[in-house]
């Protein structure tokens, strides 16, 4: 059994362990808008639900490289406080894939990835299109980690789901139709394709 002590070690490599140990993650697909109006589309797989009373979720956001600036995806959420997450499926892995390079801010990744940006019901933030699930969200709080810091944990509330009809049934989503994809470490992702049940 291998040892590592977390402040002895580098930060690149503390980050090997966490993604490689941090397994399967699902990937928060977020769409922002810019205060100039311009679309924003980027993954991230430090993603989790948080409360479901209120309806709350949450994304962390690094600095790149853990020292440089943030992603647009965070400032844009900072400025306009809305947000939208969609659920990378199959079918958009590849798109997605497109999205998680470095853009310029007037860059729309809905251009680069050929996806197709949809008016939401109540943020401004454009809904994807080809993904089954996207949750509108409000920004409720920003946790900054680190000092200096490093990285900002965006915790929303979602206040309105959009679900395809063909994966919802009484509120129960059929992930064998939804299909989601989750991310392992490096550049290697994963399906849901071995469903297994445990009574409790």
């Amino acid at each position: 059994m291998i040892t590592i002590h977390s402040n002895e070690t580098d930060t690149k490599n503390i980050y090997k362990l966490m993604i490689g140990t941090i397994v399967p993650r699902p990937i928060a697909f977020v769409s922002t808008v810019s205060n100039d109006g311009i679309n924003n589309l980027a993954p991230f797989s430090f993603f989790m639900g948080v409360s479901a009373s209120p309806p709350t979720l949450a994304i962390s956001i690094a600095k790149k490289g853990f020292v440089g600036n943030y992603k647009d995806t965070n400032k844009n959420i900072l400025d306009t406080n809305e947000f939208v997450v969609n659920i990378v499926t199959e079918n958009i892995a590849n798109a997605m894939n497109l999205t998680a390079g470095e853009f310029a801010p007037e860059i729309d990744e809905f251009k680069i990835s050929k996806l197709t940006p949809i008016q939401s019901k109540f943020v401004k933030p454009k809904r994807v299109k080809e993904s089954p699930i996207n949750m509108e969200c409000k920004l409720m709080q920003v946790i900054e980690i680190g000092n200096p810091t490093t990285t900002n944990l965006i915790i929303g509330e979602i206040i309105c789901f959009h679900i395809e009809e063909n994966i919802f049934e009484n509120f129960r989503i059929d992930i064998e139709k939804l299909k989601p994809i989750a991310r392992l470490a490096g550049n290697s992702y994963c399906k849901v394709n071995d469903i297994f049940e445990l009574t409790r």
